[in-house]
């Protein structure tokens, strides 16, 4: 039973790992085509077992997986040249305005500590 859903998993795994799942179909608009780009991340596990007791015989098994997709930008090819076009994320930037928020708070606190230290 576990021989069988790690064989469906890699059998599913294997159809979708694709590059045109990475690069995706490229769009033409007049002289200038474009072909998104993203990032792709394959998870998954799964495990089983088989126990028997006397009398009682029992095998079981599970597994799960995940895909993330994020979009990186595109590729524009133009007469002109080709150049790679990100995508603003503003997932990171937001971490790195919540990381500069905490360290303004952080350096606001010792400074503060620091006056009172000197009165």
């Amino acid at each position: 039973m576990t021989q069988q859903l790690l064989e469906t998993i890699g059998e599913r795994i294997r159809a979708t790992a694709d590059i045109r799942v990475v690069y995706g179909e490229p769009i033409v608009v007049g002289e200038r085509t474009i072909v998104p780009v993203a990032a792709v991340s394959y998870m998954f596990g799964a495990g089983g077992g088989k126990g028997s007791r006397q009398g009682q015989e029992g095998e079981g098994g599970g597994g799960g997986g995940s895909v993330r997709v994020r979009p990186l930008g595109v590729i524009e090819v133009t007469p002109q040249g080709t150049r790679f076009v990100p995508v603003f994320d503003t997932q990171r930037l937001a971490l790195y305005a919540l990381g500069a928020v905490a360290l303004v708070a952080l350096a606001w606190r010792r400074y503060l500590r620091y006056l009172e230290r000197r009165r």
